[in-house]
């Protein structure tokens, strides 16, 4: 049987536009693009034509974009320089879904005897728009909260979230509003302009770009401490010699998943409603984690009474099936979900939810199959 690949939220493939794009600078052209000479000279401008197509993607300036190695450097990046940037402790609020890149380096600050506040969610996942703005009447340095949530699929009100913010904005520019959108790019608006936030993160390996490469965009009037220090790419911002390659690769992903992104958007929705209509055949009291309205249409996260979700993709990934019991960054830690732990999951619930992240090019075949082998699971035939 064809292995059927359910787990697009922690890993998408390679597009194979983006491939060819790459293929020239894993082989041929070689050059470091710090070298003066024409070698360097032709990488260097290849890393500069892809800056250009991921600012014209985020509606930002050149200089507003630092390529990263992944979407944890960017997020770490984004508080660490952000926090250490100041003479004395700041404040730092979060909500309590956000990536475990996030939450880790927020737990660090603290150590650091910086404040960290962490906002509620409600049952679907939403951010408690007054516990905010209270963190925010307390004083603020930088608020982080992510755009479309990689377990859930809940997708925040970037834009009301970025008025409250503005309306403590003070004469040195604080409070900052960086937002995790690994998730966003092809399926929700991610022009920082329309947005209107200060940071955001973005992830090659979440958009049919390579593995090793993220973003961070950071509005021209925002100052970063960096973390890397050394030879000062990117801006003096992240030093180390660029991987071209991943970083064209990752300016031809982007572009060719916004350049498609109603179609796509349109596919998918098809197919996640077809998935849930299918689900509830199987189990008709089958509860939905997250939001029904303001969700990504790729991640359905579904809790199924008295079953191991463990247990469950262990056995589906042993048939071809490949799903996942909740987010790949969090799978070392035996805790269990706290994302869905923080929207009103009881222990049962959080070890019997399964997440179920398509794409573009899931089939209904596909699901089918899915339902078939979760039916024998459940139910027993």
């Amino acid at each position: 049987m064809k292995n059927i690949y359910l787990d697009y939220a922690a890993a998408t493939p390679v597009d194979a536009r983006v491939l060819r794009k790459m293929m020239p600078y894993l082989r041929g052209n070689f050059g470091n693009p710090s070298s003066i000479h024409k070698f360097g000279a032709e990488n260097r401008k290849a890393i500069e034509d892809a800056r250009k197509i991921v600012a014209s993607q985020l509606g930002c300036r050149l200089s507003e974009i630092i390529f990263t190695s992944s979407g944890t450097e960017a997020n770490n990046l984004a508080l660490s320089g952000i926090m250490n940037n100041h003479s004395k402790r700041g404040h730092l609020v979060i909500s309590s879904i956000e990536h475990k890149s996030i939450m880790a380096v927020a737990k660090r600050l603290e150590q650091e005897r910086h404040k960290v506040t962490r906002l509620k969610v409600d049952r679907f996942g939403l951010v408690n728009l007054k516990e905010l703005d209270n963190a925010l009447g307390k004083g603020a340095t930088l608020v982080s909260i992510i755009y479309a949530n990689n377990e859930i699929g809940t997708i925040q009100n970037i834009k009301v979230i970025a008025s409250l913010v503005k309306r403590y904005k003070k004469y040195n520019n604080y409070p900052l509003l960086h937002i995790d959108a690994c998730q966003a790019p092809g399926l929700i608006e991610i022009n920082v302009n329309k947005l209107g936030i200060d940071l955001m993160t973005l992830n090659g390996a979440k958009i049919y770009g390579p593995k090793g490469v993220g973003v961070l965009y950071r509005d021209i009037n925002v100052n970063l401490s960096p973390m890397i220090l050394g030879g000062g790419q990117e801006m003096g911002m992240r030093s180390g010699t660029e991987n071209v390659a991943t970083v064209v690769g990752f300016a031809e992903a982007l572009k060719i998943v916004e350049n498609s992104r109603e179609n796509s958007v349109k596919l998918v929705e098809m197919i996640r409603d077809y998935a849930i209509k299918k689900l509830r055949e199987i189990i008709p009291n089958i509860m939905i984690n997250g939001h029904s309205t303001y969700t990504l249409p790729t991640i359905i996260n579904v809790c199924m009474d008295n079953i191991s979700s463990e247990r469950l993709v262990l056995s589906l990934s042993k048939k071809g099936i490949y799903i996942s019991s909740g987010s790949a960054c969090a799978t070392n830690d035996n805790t269990g979900s706290y994302v869905l732990k923080a929207i009103g999951l009881k222990e049962k619930g959080i070890q019997s939810s399964i997440r179920i992240s398509i794409s573009k090019h899931t089939t209904r075949h596909e699901i089918d199959a899915l339902a078939s082998a979760l039916r024998v699971e459940y139910l027993g035939k």
